[in-house]
């Protein structure tokens, strides 16, 4: 079961439009239909309407079908009629582009509709729920499924054997870190990674533990998970093989989960990517991505730990994209060895939120950087890109507790940053004034680049330019004089000055 709205997402990347009653958008979607000739009883919430002459045509076998959604190949340009004709029987159209092959549209609809479910991660199959409760009723116990980062993928509803860990454990869909840390300690952890046998976890009523019995979930040799169940005491005999059983089934229902957000992930990676290149109709492929025509900013991140600066990545990526569609706010694609996310709304203080909200969603070992692209339309994304990065880079150059810096708020460090780069690169003037009073400096001791700065920033005050050197106003004064002797200043010339300014600035590391 899914809701419209994540399928209306993914289809978009194949060019697949909602014509009209957005309001249907958090329709649930349980099953799929294909209009048969031979059976008149063909129902289904979302009916592929292959061999359609018209929308008229799919939307009147929809109807007949019972379906909340008709899925028509019908030309450019009849979206109006399509929303008309829907709206008129209460049937949501989405329109495909007749070059689509329907093997891909039927193949596609199918594999969410049947395979989606709606948990935390916001993906993955409907029945994993069932499943808990089924495990839970042939092991007496209550049973929590997990990933391999301790985060509550699903949990039974019975309440046997229920005790004050699991339920703060399923209040905050992880495992605390306290308990974490109790089972690191007596290797529960380690006998997960090496062994598929349950393992019984002992009581610990300090910890509100009254004992487990936990079982890898494993793909080959990958650790996918496990299985909890809260018990007093080992289980044995039948109890004991259902567990070891149901986790291989637990293993299949993750793997299917993850081909389907993998799916997800790439037609959102794709659209994301081609924003923020500039390389597609920007307006449309919002559109696609589901966000609404407004404002936004670009977010650059990258997150790694001292031993590992991959998969610290890929991870802060999984948590970015967990819950597709209108579920949350941003829409992310990895470029290189940064998570770019396109964040809706204008203010800066939201998308720290939104940063915030990622480092809590990681291991407090690993270390977060990012930087804020400036406000945005559609067309202007690789624009505020650039910017996210480049703040990103200011931001990796200082405290890393210091929150993210946003191009609005810190465009001069930017343009610095950029100075200092053309300089760097030689894409500067080599010679000028300042480049003179600097080799003379070396040469000779003296101080007229730090005395023509201070005078500059002072704007001529020969009083506090004495101030910030910590000298009187009258070296400040003798040292102008034979500055100028030095190198021709032209310090009456506004530009000049200016230039001087820019070229101090962008010489200063």
């Amino acid at each position: 079961m899914i809701r419209l709205e994540r399928l209306v997402n993914v289809l978009g990347g194949y060019g697949v439009r909602l014509c009209g009653r957005p309001e249907t958008r958090s329709a649930q979607l349980r099953s799929v239909a294909i209009p048969d000739a031979t059976d008149s009883r063909v129902t289904g919430d979302v009916l592929v309407a292959v061999g359609a002459a018209s929308v008229t045509e799919a939307v009147r076998w929809a109807v007949a079908a019972q379906a909340k959604v008709v899925l028509v190949r019908a030309e450019a340009g009849s979206e109006r009629d399509a929303a008309a004709t829907g709206n008129d029987q209460g049937v949501a159209v989405l329109r495909a582009d007749p070059a689509v092959p329907w093997s891909h549209l039927v193949g596609l609809v199918y594999g969410l509709v049947l395979e989606g479910r709606e948990t935390e991660s916001g993906r993955g199959p409907t029945d994993l729920f069932a499943l808990a409760d089924s495990l839970a009723d042939v092991v007496g116990g209550a049973v929590t499924i997990e990933d391999r980062l301790s985060r509550v993928l699903a949990y039974s509803r019975s309440q046997q054997a229920g005790d004050p860990a699991r339920l703060e454990t399923i209040l905050v869909r992880q495992v605390p870190d306290r308990l974490r840390a109790l089972f690191r300690s007596r290797g529960v952890f380690a006998r997960l990674s090496s062994t598929d046998e349950p393992i019984f976890v002992e009581p610990d009523p300090d910890h509100g533990l009254t004992g487990r019995m936990v079982v890898a979930v494993r793909a080959g040799r990958e650790l996918l998970g496990s299985v909890w169940v809260t018990c007093a005491d080992p289980l044995t005999g039948a109890a004991h093989t259902a567990l070891a059983n149901g986790a291989r089934t637990v293993a299949l229902h993750l793997l299917r989960s993850r081909a389907s957000a993998d799916l997800e992930r790439k037609v959102e990676s794709d659209l994301v990517i081609r924003l923020l290149e500039g390389t597609a109709d920007a307006e449309t492929v919002v559109s696609q991505l589901g966000l609404a025509p407004q404002e936004m900013r670009v977010i650059a991140v990258r997150a790694h730990t001292a031993e590992d600066r991959h998969a610290m990545l890929l991870l802060a990526f999984d948590r970015a994209t967990a819950g597709f569609g209108w579920s949350r706010p941003g829409r992310s694609a990895l470029l290189g060895d940064t998570l770019h996310t396109i964040l809706p709304g204008t203010r800066a203080s939201a998308a720290r939120e939104w940063v915030g909200a990622l480092r809590a969603a990681l291991p407090s070992r690993v270390r977060i950087t990012a930087g804020i692209g400036g406000v945005a339309q559609a067309a202007e994304l690789p624009a505020s890109r650039q910017e996210a990065e480049e703040c990103l880079a200011l931001h990796e150059r200082g405290a890393p507790q210091a929150e993210p810096p946003a191009y609005d708020e810190s465009w001069d460090d930017i343009l610095l940053q950029r100075l200092r780069a053309a300089a760097r690169a030689g894409r500067t003037p080599a010679r000028g004034p300042v480049s003179v009073l600097r080799r003379h400096d070396a040469l000779h001791d003296t101080h007229y680049v730090p005395t023509l700065r201070a005078w500059l920033e002072a704007q001529g005050d020969l009083a506090v330019a004495a101030e910030r050197l910590g000298v009187h106003a009258n070296t400040v004064r003798n040292r102008l004089r034979r500055m100028s002797e030095v190198t021709l200043l032209n310090l009456d010339d506004p530009r000049k000055r200016l230039a001087m300014v820019i070229t101090l600035a962008a010489e200063d590391e």
